[in-house]
Parts: C-alpha cells; structure tokens; sequence
C-alpha cells in the first residue's frame, strides 16, 4: 500500500494539508507584498522572464496539485485550488510570455489583495494549533 494512501487512511491527510500550507502561504504572502512594491518592474519585463516565472509558478502548481488534489468542501479545497491555480497562471505565462502584463489599476490592486488574503489565511492554518 502506498504512502499516500496509509496518510489518507490513517487521518494525516490535515497534516500533508498543513504542509503545503506553511509553504505556500508565506510564499504567496511575501510575492504579493513585493509585487506590490515594486509593481512597476513588470511594464518592460523580457518575455524570457515571464517565460521562466511562468514554468516556476506551473512546476510548483504540479507538485501541489499531484500530492494534494482533494476535493472536499473544507479548508484543504484551498490548498488544492491553489495547485490548480498555479498550473493555470503557469501555463498561460508559457505560452503567452509577451501578454500585456497588468500595470497598476483597481483589478491590480484587487488581485494582489486577494492573493495576500488568501496566503495569510494559509499562514495562519498551518501554523495556529487546531482545537481538537
């Protein structure tokens, strides 16, 4: 029997959950805050480079979304749709490095607080005890 399967038996699926969350939500919270200060370095940036951030963000997206692709209704559907998230963005910015990259802009401003949001909640799930 494999790992995978003894941990999604044996109750430890939360801990793989948290895992990936104590990784990914200071990640995600750390690039939105430096996106948001340094917006400006994405108006003249080399397809090259979008290029490569897009197969950083589609090789991370991968290894969440292969080990981590439950689809319950609770707090690891975020974990998961985080995965599937990043393959998407990854992706798109492959194929379609030379994009029009979004400038500073309500839409802008919006995303990047929501993906702040969304890394802080995932912070504080892996690291703030849960009651049992």
């Amino acid at each position: 029997m494999s790992d995978q399967v003894q941990s999604h038996r044996g109750g430890h699926f939360m801990d793989l959950t948290r895992r990936i969350a104590a990784v990914l939500g200071p990640t995600l919270t750390a690039v939105t805050g430096s996106e948001m200060v340094n917006l400006g370095i994405w108006q003249d940036v080399h397809p090259t480079v979008v290029y490569l951030n897009g197969l950083v963000f589609l090789i991370g997206g991968l290894v969440i979304a292969t080990a981590h692709n439950h689809w319950r209704l609770d707090f690891s559907l975020l974990v998961t749709l985080s995965g599937w998230l990043l393959v998407i963005a990854g992706a798109f910015r492959m194929f379609f490095p030379t994009a029009q990259q979004l400038g500073p802009g309500f839409s802008t401003y919006i995303l990047i607080a929501a993906l702040f949001t969304l890394g802080i909640a995932l912070t504080l799930f892996a690291f703030l005890r849960s009651e049992k």
